[in-house]
């Protein structure tokens, strides 16, 4: 076999892609532009991808294109219809990075909930050095214990979530904007409720055209002035400009995303300029990349390609 590694430095350099070898030749490229896909990609059986774009343009150049292995859960780069035409397999990755997700969603959550980086300034200031008194109470925290949690999007994340936030004697509800993840252990609420009602209002949904642009300025003030807004699902359901907005004129408490709209972020997102930087904290899309995480999406590819190359079934899209 002949295989590509098309966004090798979206696996990191701290993973053994070696194991490829097993299948055949194999070439990394640590990232491939729109420009660079046909010429890498028509002589191979295998192509493994990330993010690089899989469309007929690259499919009508690739004659011996067996299988596209996407290192990820989401498929949208890869023209799903088109391969099936062309008779192309594809299979992806699934629940690889659950706990990863979830142990950043709670860490962006106490960071923003415990005041931390306005208390880790404040000692490393100096000012605690002159303090009258061993503890400094001028930014209150409350505990998770008793509140509210609200979830968007109770999949396979969501329902761990929901489960880590029970252990902290959080209520959780939900809100699914699929309408088919029915849970009798929560509470399901509509959009509005869940917005009005919580104090955390954590996202965990695709992208789709029902949660595109579903968080509004309409929507941020429905929540209370003390709620968190946690958003690990996908940027575009979260409208930037209005949550800017929003931080602005103190609608809500504070904000955490890992994801954007637009990714890395644009030098004129309007994140980046809000007045009150302490209310935000953003991270370059890494909630799914703990070691472990990325250790089982790199198993987990290669056990989709020996599956294939034995006729079997697994993780198979088309």
């Amino acid at each position: 076999m002949k295989i590509a590694i098309l966004d090798a430095k979206t696996l990191g350099k701290d993973i053994d892609l070696s194991i490829f070898s097993d299948f055949g030749y194999v070439e990394i490229y640590d990232t491939t532009s729109k420009e660079e896909r046909i010429e890498r990609v028509k002589d191979k059986n295998i192509v493994i991808t990330n993010k690089v774009i899989i469309d007929k343009e690259v499919i009508d150049n690739a004659p011996n294109l067996k299988l596209v292995a996407v290192a990820a859960t989401g498929t949208n780069n890869v023209d799903i219809e088109y391969c099936k035409q062309k008779g192309i397999a594809v299979c992806n990755v699934a629940g690889y990075s659950t706990e990863s997700v979830v142990q950043h969603t709670f860490a962006m959550l106490f960071y923003l909930l415990n005041n931390l980086r306005y208390y880790d300034d404040y000692v490393k200031s100096g000012k605690y050095a002159k303090s009258d008194i061993f503890t400094h109470l001028d930014r209150p925290f409350y505990e998770l214990n008793g509140k509210i949690f609200g979830i968007i999007g109770l999949g396979t994340i969501g329902k761990r979530v929901a489960e880590v936030a029970s252990c902290f004697g959080a209520d959780v509800i939900y809100y699914s904007t699929s309408g088919k993840n029915i849970n009798n252990i929560y509470p399901s609420v509509a959009l509005d409720e869940l917005l009005s009602k919580a104090d955390i209002v954590s996202i965990h949904a695709p992208l789709n055209e029902k949660t595109k642009n579903l968080i509004t300025y309409e929507k941020l003030k429905l929540m209370k002035k003390t709620a968190i807004l946690l958003n690990l699902g996908r940027g575009s359901i979260v409208n930037e400009e209005d949550l800017a907005r929003a931080l602005d004129e103190d609608l809500i408490k504070g904000a955490g995303l890992d994801v954007l709209s637009v990714e890395p972020i644009q030098p004129d997102n309007p994140l980046l300029k809000i007045k009150n930087k302490d209310k935000l904290l953003i991270t370059p899309h890494i909630a799914w990349t703990s070691i472990e995480a990325r250790n089982r999406l790199v198993k987990e590819i290669y056990e989709n390609i020996k599956a294939f190359l034995r006729g079997k079934e697994r993780n198979r899209i088309v």
